[in-house]
């Protein structure tokens, strides 16, 4: 992870490794990166990932609960959801069915 690229490519080069049907967390991500404190920060960068490329898979970032918390970001409602689903994660009440199954933590995926 190249230091010199500022906290948003940072953090969208993270997410970009999450794999299809899995999902991590803000916080994982921030600890990831060596910046713990930073979570909202995190989200912050996930709300402006639709204009990025390649494409940033931000519908694969939650709270640390699993909630859909950046669901209002996206085109439509749903449109988090229906895009979880597609990737066979099942949702209800704008939560991560299985979070601990589907979660993906890059402190143990991604070599630094």
């Amino acid at each position: 992870m190249d230091k010199n690229q500022s906290f948003y490519e940072r953090v969208y080069e993270v997410a970009r490794q999450i794999p299809s049907g899995r999902v991590t967390s803000y916080g994982a991500i921030a600890n990831f990166l060596g910046t713990g404190g930073s979570s909202r920060m995190v989200g912050w960068a996930m709300n402006n990932a639709n204009t990025t490329f390649p494409p940033v898979p931000a519908h694969r970032v939650v709270n640390r609960l699993g909630l859909l918390t950046g669901k209002l970001h996206f085109g439509s409602p749903n449109l988090m959801q229906e895009l979880l689903e597609s990737e066979g994660i099942k949702v209800e009440d704008d939560k991560i069915v299985d979070f601990k199954k589907r979660y993906w933590d890059p402190a143990t995926e991604i070599l630094k």
